[in-house]
C-alpha cells in the first residue's frame, strides 16, 4: 500500500508573537505608544478629480486588535479612538493625496500590536518630499472633534475677511457657453444681474484673458494652450483687447458701484515644474494692486515632481505674503495632478466639482451629499459648492422625480449655504422667478452669515441619497445658540426625528427664518415637520 504525502496541517494555533513592524529605512518615522486595549482606528479616503469621480470621502473602521497583525494604511486623514476614555487623536498629512504625489508611498500609517499589550503607531513620510504630519488631540463627542478639526484649519489661513467669511460668487462657465460670450457688454450685464440676485464676487472664467486656452470655443481655430503660457504670447495675461477693449478697470468700477468684486480665472504655468511662478505671481500681484481683484480661481494645475510642488506653493505664497492675506485663490481640484484637500490649505476654497446639467451630470442632491461627507472632515469653509440654473436643459432629465427642475430655487441655494456658495451661471440668463426665490434666501443668509460661520458645522440626520431627512447644523462656541438646516429629500414622511449632539442643560428656543415647517427640539432629538417633499427648514436656536 503506497503512503501519500501529506498536505500541511492547518488550524494549529500559536500564540501570536506582537512584535512591532519597522517601517521602511527610506522614509522618516514619528511614533507613539498605545497602551490602551479598545481603540478604534478610521482611515478616512479622500478622493478629488470630480471630472471622473463622484464619492470623495471613504472611511474604512478597525477595532485594534492582535490578530490584525500590523496595518499599513495609505492616505492623509487617520482617527484614532479610545473608546473606554471617550478621546480621540488626528493625523492629518499635509500632502497631495496619495494618486497624486510625485514621491509615492506604500504606506502613511502603520499600527502593530505591541508582545504583553497595546500598540504602537508609526506615521511615515517620504524621503526627500515636503511631507509632515499634524496631530490633534480632543475629548468628547464628535461635535468637539469636529469642532478641533475645523478650528485648526482655520488657523491655517490668513485671518482677512475673504478667507474667514465665505462669500458667493457666481460664474458663468456653468452654462457651457465657455468663452464665447465673454466681453465687456455681457460682464457689466452679469453684474447688473448678480447685484439684483445677491452675489459678493463675479468670477470671470477663461476668456478675460488675451491668450487662448485650450478650453476655449475657439481653441481649434486659434492653437489654444494649457502651459508654457509666458512662451506662447509674453502678453498671455494681459485682458483681451477686442473683448475688453477699455481694459478691466470699467467692469471692476461698474462692480464696485454695486457691492461687488471681480474675480478671475488664472492657470498657474505648469511647465518646466512651475519654473516662471516668479513673473505668475507678480502678475497676480499686479492685478490686485492695480484693479483690487482678490479672488483668483487656480486651474490646470499639474504638480508631477517635489519641485514643481514646491514652486507651485512658492507661487501661492509669494501673492499671499504681497497682497498681506487679501488674495483669496478658488483651487480647483476637478481635474489633473493638484494639492488636494491638504496640500494647500492656507491658499482659500477647494473648488469641488464641475457639473453640468448640458452633460447630464448635475443633481442637487448628490452636490448635497457630498457636502455633508466632506463636512465631517473638510471645514465646509474650505468648500467650494454650486448651485445651477435649473430652469435649463429640463428635457434631459425628463420622467427623473430628482432632476434639477423639481426643486424650489431657494432650496438648491439652500443645498450649498453652509460652504463657500457658487453660482454656476450666467446670471443674466436667470428667469425673474430665480432670481426673487433665491434672493429672499440669499438676503436671510447674508443677515446671518457671520454668526453661522462662526460656529462649529457638523452634518446631521441620514446622510443625502434622494430620499431621506438628511442638514447641517451649526454650534456656537458656547453651545448657547446655532442654526439648523433640514431638508426632507423624497421622504415619504412629513415628520421625522433627527439626534443632534447635547448641547448641555437647558431647553432650546427655536425661530424658523426660512422654508416651510416647524422644529421643536428635546435634549439629542429634534421633531422636525415638513409638508412637501425636496423642501428645506432653516431654523434658528438659542437657550
Amino acid at each position: 500500500m503506497q503512503h501519500q504525502a501529506c498536505k500541511p496541517a492547518t488550524g494549529i494555533e500559536t500564540a501570536p508573537e506582537g512584535t512591532v513592524n519597522t517601517p521602511p529605512d527610506r522614509e522618516s518615522v514619528q511614533t507613539f505608544a498605545l497602551p490602551s486595549q479598545h481603540l478604534r482606528l478610521t482611515q478616512v479616503m479622500l478622493t478629488d478629480c470630480s471630472d471622473r469621480n463622484n464619492e470623495f470621502v471613504h472611511e474604512r473602521l478597525w477595532l485594534l486588535h492582535p490578530s490584525n497583525g500590523t496595518l499599513s494604511l495609505s492616505g492623509n486623514l487617520f482617527l484614532l479612538e479610545d473608546l473606554v476614555q471617550a478621546s480621540g487623536r488626528i493625523f492629518v498629512k499635509h500632502a497631495p493625496l496619495p494618486e497624486a504625489r510625485p514621491i509615492p508611498s506604500a504606506s502613511d500609517l502603520q499600527v502593530s500590536p505591541n508582545k504583553g499589550g497595546g500598540f504602537t503607531l508609526s506615521l511615515l513620510e517620504a524621503e526627500g518630499s515636503s511631507e509632515r504630519w499634524t496631530v490633534l488631540d480632543y475629548d468628547g463627542d464628535s461635535l468637539e472633534r469636529i469642532r478641533v478639526m475645523q478650528d485648526w484649519q482655520k488657523n491655517q489661513r490668513p485671518q482677512t475677511a475673504g478667507h474667514v467669511l465665505p462669500r458667493l460668487l457666481s460664474n458663468t462657465w456653468g452654462d457651457r457657453s465657455r468663452d464665447s460670450r465673454m466681453q465687456e457688454a455681457f460682464v457689466i450685464a452679469e453684474i447688473e444681474a448678480a447685484h439684483r440676485l445677491g452675489v459678493d464676487v463675479v468670477q470671470l472664467d477663461d476668456g478675460w484673458q488675451k491668450g487662448t486656452s485650450s478650453n476655449s470655443a475657439k481653441a481649434r481655430e486659434l492653437g489654444g494652450v494649457w502651459e508654457g503660457f509666458w512662451n506662447a504670447d509674453p502678453n498671455f495675461w494681459e485682458p483681451h483687447p477686442e473683448r475688453f477693449p477699455h481694459g478691466l478697470q470699467p467692469v471692476v468700477d461698474e462692480a464696485a458701484s454695486k457691492g461687488i468684486k471681480i474675480g478671475l480665472w488664472f492657470v498657474p504655468d505648469s511647465w518646466n515644474d512651475f519654473a516662471n511662478w516668479h513673473r505668475d505671481a507678480d502678475r497676480l500681484l499686479e492685478l490686485f494692486n492695480t484693479l483690487g481683484v482678490e479672488h483668483f480661481k487656480i486651474d490646470g494645475v499639474k504638480a508631477t515632481s517635489e519641485l514643481a510642488l514646491r514652486n507651485l506653493n512658492s507661487f501661492f505664497s509669494a501673492v499671499l505674503e504681497g497682497s498681506h492675506g487679501s488674495v483669496v485663490f478658488d483651487l480647483d481640484i476637478t481635474a489633473g495632478i493638484r494639492p488636494g484637500h491638504f496640500g494647500a490649505m492656507e491658499v482659500g476654497p477647494l473648488f469641488i466639482e464641475n457639473r453640468y446639467s448640458d452633460w447630464h451630470s448635475y443633481w442637487p442632491h448628490c452636490t448635497l451629499r457630498n457636502l455633508w461627507k466632506l463636512s465631517r472632515w473638510i471645514d465646509p469653509r474650505r468648500l467650494r459648492m454650486e448651485f445651477l440654473n435649473n430652469t435649463r436643459n429640463a428635457e434631459l432629465y425628463a420622467g427623473d422625480p430628482l432632476s434639477p427642475a423639481r426643486y424650489a430655487p431657494d432650496t438648491l441655494f439652500a443645498t450649498v449655504m453652509f460652504s463657500n456658495p457658487l453660482g454656476w451661471f450666467e446670471a443674466s440668463n436667470l428667469p425673474d422667478p430665480y432670481v426673487e426665490s433665491c434672493s429672499r434666501l440669499i438676503r436671510i443668509w447674508k443677515a446671518h452669515r457671520e454668526a453661522l460661520f462662526s460656529g462649529t458645522i457638523l452634518p446631521i440626520g441620514h446622510e443625502p441619497d434622494g430620499v431621506s431627512y438628511t442638514g447641517f447644523m451649526s454650534v456656537s462656541p458656547a453651545h448657547d445658540s446655532g442654526y439648523v438646516l433640514v431638508f426632507r429629500e423624497l421622504h415619504p414622511a412629513a415628520c421625522n426625528a433627527i439626534t443632534i449632539p447635547d448641547l448641555g442643560p437647558g431647553a432650546l428656543t427655536w425661530e424658523l427664518l426660512a422654508g416651510e415647517g416647524s422644529i421643536v427640539s428635546s435634549d439629542t432629538r429634534l421633531q422636525v415637520a415638513m409638508p412637501e417633499p425636496l423642501g428645506y427648514l432653516f431654523a434658528r436656536f438659542i437657550r
